[in-house]
């Protein structure tokens, strides 16, 4: 092991040695450019697949289009290929919420994921309660809420917005990340992180109490601003689930409007309707997987892997997470096949099933082909990729890109990123890390997995999970610029004499750790 570790540590310098076809570079440049195919690529992903919630029929509809498409410009092995059991897929049939007293006020709103329907329309008087802790929800465990329409009052920061929506990276920003933060296993600080998975828990059982309560109807207001708000889901989506009773998310203006009138001793009346329908017939997914077969006879079986997740949340069309990011890779195979190049090595577009839920599809193809992080055995196929590439962080242009703290490539990939200075403002190559995103599936294995550095654009203040993420938040421009660039970076490493260096193997997970 550690003979073949340190050997490959050596690599860079023979591997940066190595010329860069500048010919390819330029009709990848060319094709991407000028004959772009993004903006009808992402109009069939979002407007006509519509929202993709893994095993829904939107998310098939996706894939099965894409599956045909990478067909149709001439990718080998095309198709849906099963990882396992995920669960109930989900819809919404028809959505409807609005005050009716004192005055009538429609509301933005949508059935929280995997909920049932209110069984026609409904219509009461509402009950404000306020559960910040586990002593609140005591509160209610004497059956006062049963049959009610019950708004879950909490904390939203809804007050001016005195930065924009859409940002950039600055110099100054993209410096601080290479020379000022170390790699670390996530954007989040441990604290950060704690707090989400607290957060989580205890939304969780503030649903259970609701259905416990036999509410007729649970609202609740969510992070966001003008008109936004971020979704989640109200039940589990596994296949032996019991069912959960109806629920809606809802802007937090309309939520607050609810309280203060309740609070201030004026009654409110809420009128509503949803159905929503379960897919559980087949209870088990997979994800879009094509190829372009090498044509070097030495390193043909050797592959190069560029993905994105194709699910998406439900509460708008999944444009920036991730239709973004799919689209980019499609665009990438589909630039490489059309300017005819002929990578050595096999070039593998994958997207993914269940991400939103825990990267699921990913995790489970990783374990499937490669070998399983938990015991650390791994297959043959383990030591044929050269790297996983990865675009999950919304429309935003490439500015750089993520090592994972793999330091071995950072010199190469510092060579790939130079002729593109003209479309990349301060190309940087960052030791850390951006979160969970599917490259960590690979990451996890020991393989070289990479995301990319992209501009945030509107990603956490307006598009990431919510509403608001329809086709219209997609800068053409930025993807194509990413598809571009992808496509140098899947053929470079395709053209290589060796494969990407990579870091030392993780160690098996301790009975303890699995259990976590």
């Amino acid at each position: 092991m550690k003979k073949i570790f340190y050997s490959l540590l050596f690599c860079p310098g023979l591997l940066l040695a190595q010329e860069i076809d500048q010919a390819a570079i330029a009709k990848i440049r060319k094709e991407g450019m000028e004959n772009s195919k993004v903006a009808e690529i992402a109009h069939q992903l979002t407007d006509v697949s519509g929202p993709r919630l893994t095993n829904s029929p939107g998310f098939q509809r996706a894939a099965e289009w894409s599956v045909s498409e990478l067909k149709k410009w001439g990718l080998q092995n095309s198709r849906i290929e099963d990882w396992g059991e995920f669960g109930k897929g989900w819809q919404v049939e028809k959505s409807y919420l609005a005050m009716t007293k004192p005055y009538y006020m429609p509301f933005i709103a949508i059935p929280k994921a995997w909920t049932s329907g209110t069984a026609g329309p409904i219509k009461g008087e509402v009950v404000v309660v306020n559960i910040q802790n586990e002593e609140d929800l005591k509160k209610y465990a004497d059956g006062k809420l049963s049959g009610k329409i019950v708004l879950v009052k909490g904390p939203a920061d809804t007050d001016p917005t005195f930065k924009p929506d859409a940002v950039r990276y600055t110099t100054e920003d993209l410096d601080k990340m290479t020379n000022s933060q170390p790699f670390g296993p996530s954007n989040f600080t441990p604290e950060q992180a704690e707090r989400m998975r607290t957060m989580r828990s205890f939304r969780s059982r503030v649903d259970s109490t609701m259905k416990a309560q036999k509410v007729s109807l649970e609202l609740a207001g969510r992070a966001g601003k003008h008109g936004t708000f971020f979704t989640s889901n109200g039940a589990s989506y596994k296949g032996d689930a019991p069912l959960a009773g109806p629920a809606f998310e809802m802007a937090p203006e309309h939520a607050g409007l609810v309280a203060r009138l309740v609070e201030s001793g004026i009654p409110v009346t809420l009128e509503a309707e949803s159905q929503t329908s379960f897919f559980d017939k087949k209870l088990t997914t997979g994800n879009v997987i094509a190829e372009i077969p090498g044509t070097d006879p030495k390193l043909k079986d050797e592959i190069v892997m560029l993905g994105g997740h194709l699910d998406s949340w439900h509460s708008a069309t999944g444009a920036t997470d991730n239709a973004a990011g799919c689209t980019v890779m499609l665009e990438a195979v589909r630039i490489l096949q059309a300017s005819g190049l002929k990578p050595r090595r096999t070039i593998r577009i994958a997207l993914w099933s269940g991400e939103e839920q825990g990267l699921h599809g990913s995790r489970n193809y990783v374990k499937n082909t490669f070998g399983d992080p938990q015991t650390m055995k791994l297959m043959p196929a383990h030591e044929k990729l050269s790297a996983y590439y990865n675009i999950d962080n919304g429309t935003g242009r490439i500015r750089g890109i993520y090592l994972q703290g793999n330091e071995g490539p950072r010199a190469i990939f510092e060579k790939w990123l130079a002729p593109f200075t003209d479309i990349i403002d301060h190309p940087t190559v960052t030791s850390r890390n951006t979160g969970g995103t599917d490259h960590q599936s690979f990451d996890a294995l020991g393989l070289p997995g990479f995301q990319f550095i992209q501009d945030g654009i509107e990603y956490g203040s307006r598009t990431h999970h919510t509403n608001a993420d329809t086709y219209e938040r997609l800068v053409m421009d930025d993807l194509k610029q990413m598809a571009v660039v992808v496509a140098s970076f899947v053929y470079n490493t395709a053209q290589l004499d060796q494969k990407i260096p990579r870091k030392e193997l993780p160690k098996a997970k301790t009975a303890a750790s699995v259990g976590r």
